[in-house]
């Protein structure tokens, strides 16, 4: 099992009214520039939130929502400070409640 920290957010607020999209493009040219695995990603309407253990997180949070997640705590704290309104935490995956950490609720 491994450790994923997150931010969480509405998804209007997450995609539409911050410029994550530039955060992230950003930190991906740095990625692949210095051939570092991705250790994060965005996701909408994230599948973990309705695991029984995440019940109280996913009531504080406007929905639908969206989560970027990481095994990369540093990244997740960062983001946290940049953003401020935003809810993190961490989970272990996979378990019996969340078997696919990076899981969407939403079809494409």
């Amino acid at each position: 099992m491994k450790t994923y920290y997150y931010v969480l957010a509405s998804q209007r607020f997450l995609i539409e009214e911050e410029p994550i999209e530039e955060v992230l493009k950003e930190r991906t040219r740095d990625y692949l520039e210095k051939q570092k695995e991705i250790d994060f990603w965005l996701v909408k309407q994230p599948a973990f939130l309705e695991a029984p253990e995440m019940q109280e997180i996913k009531t504080k949070c406007p929905q639908p929502a969206a989560a970027i997640i990481s095994t990369n705590s540093q990244f997740i704290t960062w983001l946290k400070l940049r953003l401020e309104f935003v809810i993190t935490g961490q989970f272990q995956a996979p378990s019996e409640t969340i078997p696919d950490p990076l899981a969407s609720l939403t079809t494409v």
